[in-house]
């Protein structure tokens, strides 16, 4: 019972810091007009890159900030900038602007997009690091830090499902309603940005 709770909280406190369900929007407005087939082979590389970016950070985390003489508060602020690029693209509307001429670039392009800023910084972000970063120090035992994996692995798999619904939401909204959508999460897609620069300096310099 003990090992279950321990599983419990990770996976509750990565599933509220990574809030999946607060990407489905962004994904909308990033994959509108591409056909079911690419969209979930996008939300696949999403899971993917969410999977692999937690338990890389989880397992080596603390090697991979003080090789690069980094930090959670400059990957912050790093983060916080590429978020507000896209934001002020889904505001002017630009972000349609992906679905080019090319196949082959079009592929590419939203693959790109599914990676960063989707999977990076937005769900597997400066919080989601910190947080599995500080579950496996609290974890004492191997049972433990393979629960805080297990919990990984579970929100990884939960943040592809709800973005496979995402397909039901488009249909509900409609063209019109996608486009509404993708301004208003520009702007609180912008207002989260902000924020994660604001947290990285105060971070940075002890504010």
């Amino acid at each position: 019972m003990i090992i279950l709770k321990h599983l419990l909280y990770a996976y509750a406190a990565l599933f509220a810091i990574t809030n999946p369900i607060g990407a489905v929007p962004v994904f909308l407005s990033v994959t509108h007009g591409v056909s079911l087939r690419d969209r979930v082979r996008i939300a696949k590389k999403v899971m993917i890159t969410v999977l692999l970016t937690l338990l890389t950070f989880a397992l080596i985390g603390d090697w991979i900030f003080s090789f690069f003489g980094s930090s959670v508060d400059a990957f912050s602020i790093a983060g916080g900038i590429l978020l507000f690029r896209m934001a002020l693209d889904m505001l002017s509307g630009q972000i349609s602007k992906v679905k080019i001429s090319e196949e082959e670039a079009e592929e590419i392009t939203l693959e790109d997009i599914a990676i960063i800023p989707l999977a990076i910084p937005l769900i597997s972000g400066p919080g989601a690091i910190t947080t599995v970063m500080l579950y496996m120090a609290k974890s004492t035992t191997v049972v433990e830090k393979s629960m805080v994996l297990l919990a990984v692995l579970l929100v990884s798999t939960t943040t592809y499902l709800i973005l496979l619904s995402a397909d039901k939401v488009e249909k509900k909204l409609g063209k019109i309603g996608i486009k509404v959508l993708t301004r208003m999460m520009g702007l609180i897609l912008a207002s989260i940005a902000v924020q994660m620069v604001i947290n990285g300096i105060k971070g940075a310099f002890s504010l």
